[in-house]
Parts: C-alpha cells; structure tokens; sequence
C-alpha cells in the first residue's frame, strides 16, 4: 500500500497534477486557502496538503531548501523563521487559530531536542520550517497538559498542546526525484497570559 501510494505522488508530480490532488475546503483555490484569514506567508514556496490513502492529510514538501549534507546551516533556517512573526494560522479540525511569535525561531533552532536530532530527522526539522502554515492547518489529535514550569508561566500560563502532522520530503538521485520519504512530528503550542495559542516548536521528528 505504502509503495502504491509513494508512487501516485511521484506520477502526480513528475505530470504536474499536483493541484488535483490537494485538499480543497468549500471550492476554494489554493491561494485562498493559503491565505485565510488575511495570513502573511513566505513566497516562493512549492507546498502542497494531500489526502494520503488512510484518509488523513499530509504535507508534501516538494523543494529542499536546507540542503546541508552533513550539517544543516540552523542560523539560515532561524532566519528562514522570523519571516513567519506576526502571522497566524487556523487549525482545520478545530478553527483554533495560531500564532507565530519571537519565540518560535530559537527554539525550533536551538532547543536540545532539535540538538539530538541527526541525519535525515535533522534534515526533516529543518526543511519542515518551510511549511509552518501547512503543518498548522492539517494538525490533529490534541493533547492537553498543563504548564508545570515557573519559566513558563505567563507564556504558557493556560498550559501546552501538541498536536499530530504527517509531512514527506522529495528524495532524488542524481538530481532525479526517486521518492518521498515520510514524517511524523508534533506541533508543541503554548497557550499564553494574553489569550493566544502560539507556535513553539515542533517536536518527536520520526521517519515513518
């Protein structure tokens, strides 16, 4: 099934369908999906949501903009970062909206958890930057905790939630697309003092 479905990505791409396949609330076009709510987003990005073969949404990532082959230059993907502040994006499955705030940036970069991270779940963190507004739109399943940490307690006063992604990443030889590999991660969200849910980092990077 998972060979199946990893080839209707590739045939989709390789006869530029891609579009046909997206997820597409009430009729809307992709820039107005993209853009509800009056977002702000990055330009020049190639990021599409599909619908996988469980029926669940999924992520796909289509360029590499973080290529380091050994070790990822994270200064550029914390700069990559602060182009989101100030913007805000809707969860689908619960019309929660989110926030992008100064925090996101060094802790997506420079938390221990992005340290321990290595090879291909690194790369996977680093280029899931590019698709901040996708990731929000498709999370699910949330889990409710509250805040037990004193450092934590205006930005989080209203404690923490994380919430499910699926995300792929185009694998190429030879500058040929081959495949996509597939991710599972958590989207770790604080809800703060003033009343809003903001991005923090994202978290539990794993290749399916």
């Amino acid at each position: 099934m998972k060979q199946d479905f990893d080839t209707r990505i590739l045939q989709l791409f390789l006869v530029g369908r891609m579009r046909d396949f997206m997820y597409n609330e009430d009729g809307k076009d992709e820039e107005e999906v993209r853009r509800e709510g009056g977002i702000i987003m990055i330009e020049n990005r190639n990021v599409n949501i599909i619908i996988g073969d469980d029926g669940n949404k999924l992520v796909l990532i289509n360029d590499i903009r973080f290529k380091g082959k050994r070790k990822i230059d994270w200064d550029d993907v914390k700069m990559y970062l602060k182009g989101y502040i100030g913007d805000s994006y809707v969860i689908e499955e619960n019309a929660e909206r989110i926030f992008i705030g100064n925090e996101l940036p060094e802790e997506y970069t420079e938390s221990e958890s992005r340290k321990s991270l290595m090879g291909a779940n690194a790369k996977a963190k680093a280029n899931a930057a590019t698709a901040i507004p996708e990731l929000i739109q498709i999370a699910s399943n949330p889990a409710y905790e509250e805040n037990k940490n004193e450092k934590h307690s205006k930005n989080a006063k209203f404690g923490w939630y994380r919430y499910d992604v699926r995300f792929a990443l185009p694998v190429y030889e030879e500058n040929i697309l081959v495949r996509y590999n597939i991710f599972h991660a958590r989207l770790l969200i604080n809800h703060a003092e003033n009343g809003r849910k903001f991005l923090y980092d994202v978290l539990a990077i794993k290749k399916k």
